[in-house]
C-alpha cells in the first residue's frame, strides 16, 4: 500500500507541497455515488460537493447518483449546476451479513449495484467517488468499468472496499486502519490534512485566527448540523436560556432546510434574554465561523471547518459514528466533548463556565487550527492525477 503524504517541500506561495499543486484534469468524467436524508445527514453530499465543485474548476465533467430518501438533497445539487440521476426508494428488507449502515441505502444493494452500473456503462467516467457507508466490495465489484478507477470516501474502517484511492479526513485515522480492508497499491490519504472543505474557509483562515487574539466570549454560534433529527439545537438553547452570558452575548442559530424543527426554535429564540437569530439554509457559513467566538456545534464533518477557522467548539454527539473523532479531538484540546444530546442539559452550563475562563478560547483555537490548514482538496486533486 503506498503512504501519503510525503514531506516534500512546499512550492513558493502557496503553502503546499509542489505535488499538491493544482492538477490538470481538464477532459476527466466523474460519478458520485452519494445520499442525504434524515438519517444520513447532509455532510457526505456536502463534502462530495466540495470535491465535485474543485474538480469542474478544473474542466472535469461531474455526474451524481442519489436516492430519494426522506430528506435528500438532490435539488440542491442540481441547484449547484451538477447532472443527478435520482433512484426511487424501495424499502427492501435489509439482509443480514452487509455493513452495519446496510439499512441507509433503502433499496437491495444489488438493486443499487445495477443501477448505478447502467449509468457507468453510459456515463463510461474516469473515477467513480463512492461517499456511502452501506455499501462495500461487493457493490463494487459489480459496478466497477474496465476503465474506472474507485475513490471511496470514508469515516468507518469497518468494511473491505476494492478501490484505488480511499480518503479518511478524521483525525486519529491512519492508513494501517486500513491495510486489510483495501488492496495492494491502493493509496489512502488518512487524518484532516484531507479534509474536503470550501475555498472559503482557508481562504478566512488568516483573519479568523487574528480575530482569536483578544479572545472574548461575545458571539456564540449554534450549528447541530444539516438535519439535527433529535433536536439538539432545542436542547442548546434551552441550557443557554439558564446560562450565565455576558449581557452583550448574541447567539446565532444556523439550521439545514431539512431540519424538522424550524419552527419550534424560531419560537424559543424568540424568548432568549440575549439577541438570538436564526439562520436556514445560510451560503455564509464560513464567514458566521469566523465572525463567532465559540460554536456549539455537532461532531461531524463540519468539524473540520470550525478547525480550519481556529473556531472554539463544544462538540455534541449525535451519532454512533461520531463518537471516535470527537474523542480524539477533545483528547487533542481542539475541542470540548460535551456527550450526547441528553447530556446537554447538565453539561453545556460548567462547559460555558470552562470557556470563558482567561484564555481558554485561545488555547483551544490554537490547537484546533494546527490540525487542518484548509488545503485538503488540492491533496486529493493531486492524488486523482494517478
Amino acid at each position: 500500500m503506498r503512504r501519503g503524504p510525503r514531506r516534500d517541500e512546499p512550492a513558493k506561495g502557496t503553502g503546499l507541497p509542489r505535488r499538491f499543486q493544482a492538477p490538470e484534469l481538464n477532459q476527466m468524467r466523474f460519478l458520485f455515488r452519494v445520499d442525504a436524508s434524515v438519517s444520513i445527514g447532509s455532510g457526505h453530499i456536502m463534502r462530495c460537493l466540495t470535491l465535485a465543485t474543485a474538480l469542474r474548476a478544473r474542466g472535469a465533467s461531474c455526474h451524481f447518483v442519489s436516492r430519494e430518501h426522506e430528506g435528500h438533497l438532490i435539488e440542491l445539487v442540481r441547484q449547484r449546476g451538477f447532472e443527478v440521476t435520482a433512484l426511487a426508494c424501495e424499502h427492501a428488507p435489509v439482509t443480514g451479513g452487509g455493513p452495519a449502515h446496510a439499512s441507509w441505502l433503502g433499496c437491495a444493494w444489488e438493486i443499487d449495484a445495477e443501477q448505478t452500473r447502467a449509468l457507468v456503462t453510459t456515463l463510461k467516467p474516469d473515477w467513480l467517488v463512492l461517499d456511502h457507508y452501506a455499501l462495500d466490495k461487493r457493490w463494487e465489484r459489480l459496478v466497477l468499468g474496465a476503465h474506472t478507477k474507485l475513490l471511496i470516501i470514508d469515516d468507518l474502517a469497518d468494511r473491505a472496499h476494492m478501490c484505488d484511492l480511499l480518503v479518511d479526513q478524521n483525525l486519529g485515522r491512519v492508513e494501517d486502519h486500513y491495510s486489510a480492508l483495501v488492496p495492494q497499491g491502493c493509496d489512502v490519504l488518512a487524518g484532516p490534512a484531507y479534509a474536503l472543505l470550501r475555498p472559503e474557509f482557508p481562504r478566512l483562515r488568516t483573519v479568523s485566527l487574528a480575530r482569536r487574539e483578544g479572545a472574548a466570549l461575545r458571539h456564540i454560534l449554534v450549528n447541530m448540523g444539516g438535519v439535527d433529527q433529535p433536536n439538539a439545537t432545542g436542547a442548546a438553547l434551552a441550557a443557554l436560556y439558564e446560562a450565565k452570558l455576558p449581557s452583550d452575548c448574541r447567539i446565532s442559530v444556523v439550521m439545514g432546510m431539512q431540519a424538522p424543527w424550524i419552527a419550534e426554535v424560531q419560537e424559543f429564540a424568540a424568548r432568549m434574554p440575549w439577541k438570538t437569530e436564526v439562520l436556514v439554509n445560510i451560503s455564509d457559513m464560513a464567514e458566521r465561523m469566523s465572525d463567532s467566538d465559540l460554536a456549539i456545534g455537532a461532531a461531524g464533518s463540519t468539524s473540520w471547518e470550525r478547525c480550519c477557522l481556529g473556531l472554539p467548539t463544544v462538540m455534541v454527539i449525535l451519532a454512533a459514528n461520531q463518537e471516535s473523532g470527537a474523542a480524539a479531538l477533545d483528547d487533542a484540546g481542539a475541542a470540548l466533548l460535551l456527550g450526547h444530546v441528553g447530556d446537554i442539559p447538565h453539561r453545556l452550563p460548567p462547559a460555558l463556565s470552562n470557556v470563558m475562563q482567561p484564555d481558554r478560547l485561545r488555547q483551544i483555537s490554537e490547537s484546533a487550527a494546527g490540525l487542518v490548514d484548509g488545503h485538503g482538496v488540492e491533496r486529493v486533486l493531486q492524488a486523482l492525477r494517478m
